[in-house]
Formats: C-alpha cells, sequence, structure tokens
C-alpha cells in the first residue's frame, strides 16, 4: 500500500512540478512582451519628437526665408535649402512613426499562441 501512495504522490510532484513549469515560462514570455511593447512605444514617442523639432525647424526657417527673400541675393539658396530640408525630415519621420503604428503586432500574442498550443496538447482545445 505504501508503494501505491509513494507511486500517487510522486505522480502529484511530477504534475505539480509540471505546470510551475509551465506556468513560468508563460510569466517569463509574458514579461518579454510587455517590455517589446515598452521598447517599440519608446521609440515611437522619440520619433515623433525628433519630427516635431524638425518641423519646428523648417517653419522657423521657412519665415527666415521669407523674411529675407526681399534681402541680397546669396541667403536665399542657403535658407531655402535648409527650409526644404527640416521639412523633408519631418514628413519622412511623419510617414516612419505612421508605419510603425500600423504595423504594432497583437499585445500577447506569442503567449497566447503558446497557450492555444498548451491546450491541443492537452486535448482540450477549441477546435
Amino acid at each position: 500500500m505504501a508503494e501505491a501512495d509513494a507511486g500517487l504522490m510522486g505522480s502529484i510532484r511530477q504534475l505539480l512540478s509540471t505546470a510551475t513549469s509551465i506556468a513560468s515560462t508563460r510569466l517569463e514570455l509574458l514579461a518579454n512582451e510587455l517590455q517589446e511593447e515598452r521598447l517599440r512605444l519608446t521609440q515611437m514617442l522619440l520619433f515623433a519628437l525628433f519630427a516635431l523639432f524638425c518641423f519646428g525647424v523648417g517653419i522657423l526657417l521657412l519665415t527666415a526665408f521669407i523674411v529675407v527673400l526681399f534681402w541680397d541675393d546669396h541667403r536665399l539658396a542657403a535658407l531655402g535649402a535648409l527650409s526644404a530640408l527640416f521639412l523633408a525630415l519631418g514628413a519622412l519621420i511623419t510617414m516612419l512613426l505612421r508605419s510603425k503604428a500600423q504595423a504594432k503586432p497583437r499585445l500577447f500574442s506569442t503567449s497566447l499562441a503558446e497557450l492555444t498550443e498548451d491546450k491541443k496538447q492537452l486535448g482540450t482545445g477549441d477546435e
């Protein structure tokens, strides 16, 4: 009878060990996904700030360009080129930011896929 109890207790311990291991793996995966999402949002914020800076400088230079338009001929080309450069950079960064925002992955998609795979392996998946 002691062997049956030891076998049953051994099986329960093994089951608990496996469940703990699965839970630990899933929590690590969840933490990784949260970290990736945080990094993506930080990158998007930096792109947005850089785009705002470029548009601000472009507008400032465009205003200076209009003021200087009626002065000497040599400064116009430099101010016009700088204005165009900063406005183009601002537009480029904005398009990059928009594509980054639209291409965001579904939050916890990897964790959900792993849980679905676990359900299939346990035979309780909704198929």
